[in-house]
């Protein structure tokens, strides 16, 4: 049975990460994802959302643990009382990323909470859908996707972007751990699928597998175009 997901997206903090509020059309439940606000006026504005169309948050879905995704976690918890999912892969990153916000002087903390560790394959009911956890290391060791079968929608944190992929120069990064979770996990899903991200506009598989210049070098034939059947050049 298909699922209608409604989504709202909010541009937030300073750093422009989006917190994504998922609901199946017809309920009054929602998932929140990556509720990263940082101003008073930003954690308003979402709350107020959630007050005008009548949606409570059954679940926080974590893709992983900068603090950009994350600042506004503990507000939603302790308006809604839901859980909250991350990998625990990403505790030091959630535990220890003072350092950065001191790099970007970034004055407000992130305000610690508990949540339930997710393992690849893993099945989570949230906002009236269901959601399977797929594990891509490499933009941080936890970062995961949430890929909802029914309405053919992934959710991919920083770990793809349109047009481009997440850094991998932080604490945890990893380049060539981050082009395998691409390419074994991501890009093996339907072309159709859409993509939601952390960070910028929604995409598809297909024109990320088309179009990204991170993800081209990996899409050149098995065989050279030149010496495949039919064609022929001067002197070969």
């Amino acid at each position: 049975m298909n699922v209608m997901l409604q989504i709202k997206i909010f541009q937030v903090n300073p750093l422009g990460a989006n917190c994504i509020v998922l609901w199946e059309d017809t309920g009054k439940v929602c998932a929140v994802v990556d509720p990263g606000f940082y101003r008073p006026d930003e954690e308003d504005m979402v709350f107020s959302f959630l007050r005008d169309n009548g949606l409570t948050p059954d679940a926080v879905l974590l893709t992983h643990a900068h603090f950009d995704h994350v600042w506004g976690v503990a507000a939603v918890v302790k308006r809604f009382g839901c859980p909250v999912y991350l990998s625990a892969a990403d505790d030091p990153t959630l535990r220890f990323g003072s350092s950065l916000l001191d790099r970007l002087q970034l004055e407000k903390s992130v305000e610690l909470f508990d949540y339930h560790d997710v393992s690849d394959g893993q099945k989570i009911h949230a906002g009236g859908a269901d959601w399977q956890v797929i594990t891509t290391p490499g933009h941080t060791p936890g970062c995961v996707c949430y890929y909802c079968t029914e309405s053919n929608v992934l959710l991919t944190g920083d770990t793809l972007f349109a047009g481009s992929i997440g850094r991998t120069d932080l604490d945890g990064g990893d380049y060539d751990t981050l082009m395998r979770s691409l390419m074994e996990k991501v890009l093996t899903l339907p072309g159709d699928t859409d993509i939601v991200p952390g960070h910028g506009g929604p995409s598809t598989i297909a024109r990320e597998s088309a179009t990204n210049p991170f993800l081209l070098p990996f899409n050149e034939p098995d065989t050279a175009w030149w010496n495949q059947d039919g064609i022929e050049l001067d002197g070969q």
